[in-house]
C-alpha cells in the first residue's frame, strides 16, 4: 500500500467551490427585505456596495480604521469593512440611502451637516453621519465625551472635525433641546 501524498497546493478546488461555502441569507436593507446566496467570506461592504447597488457606503482604509464605511446594523454603527455579511443574517441594516428618500426632506443630522458645513470632498461624510444619527436616536442624550468617542473612530483629512462636532451638537440639540 502507497502513502497517500497530499495534492499541490495549486490542484486543490478553491474554498468557494464548496457547497457550505455559500449561504441563504435574509435581512432587511433601508427597510426592504433582502435574501441572497452569499459566499462565507463576502464582507458587508461589497454586498452593499456591488450587489446591492449601495455605493453611498465608501470604502477608504479597508482595515476598519477610518470609518468611511459605517453603517447601522439593528441601530448600531459597525464597518463594513470588517464585517462578514453572513453575521448580518436576520439584521436590519441602514445605509446613508435610506436616511431620506430622495423626495422627502433631510434628516436632523442630514441637515445639521449641510447648514454647519461639516464636509469638504465628501468621502467620510456616510459613515460621520451614520454614526451621528445613532448618537442622535438614542434614548438619552450623549455627552461630550460619548459624541467625542463615538467620532473618534473617523477620520476626515479635509475639514479639521470642527465643524463636524458641530453638526452633531446641532443634531443632537434639535432632537434633545438645548
Amino acid at each position: 500500500m502507497t502513502p497517500s501524498v497530499p495534492a499541490p497546493l495549486g490542484a486543490r478546488t478553491p474554498p468557494l467551490a464548496e457547497p457550505s461555502a455559500w449561504h441563504e441569507i435574509s435581512l432587511t436593507v433601508n427597510g426592504r427585505p433582502v435574501t441572497a446566496q452569499v459566499e462565507s467570506r463576502l464582507l458587508l461592504s461589497d454586498f452593499l456596495r456591488e450587489r446591492l447597488g449601495l455605493t453611498g457606503t465608501h470604502v477608504g482604509c479597508e482595515h476598519g480604521v477610518c470609518g468611511a464605511c459605517t453603517v447601522l446594523v439593528d441601530d448600531k454603527p459597525v464597518r463594513t469593512c470588517l464585517t462578514l455579511v453572513v453575521q448580518c443574517a436576520g439584521a436590519e441594516l441602514r445605509t446613508v440611502e435610506g436616511l431620506a428618500p430622495a423626495d422627502a426632506p433631510l434628516t436632523p443630522v442630514q441637515r445639521a451637516f449641510h447648514e454647519c458645513h461639516g464636509m469638504q470632498c465628501g468621502f467620510c461624510t456616510p459613515g460621520f453621519v451614520m454614526t451621528a444619527t445613532a448618537l442622535v436616536e438614542q434614548h438619552e442624550r450623549p455627552d461630550e465625551k460619548q459624541v467625542a468617542d463615538a467620532l473618534s473612530g473617523h477620520l476626515c483629512r479635509c475639514t479639521g472635525y470642527r465643524n463636524i462636532r458641530r453638526a452633531v451638537c446641532q443634531a443632537l440639540d434639535e432632537r434633545f433641546g438645548e
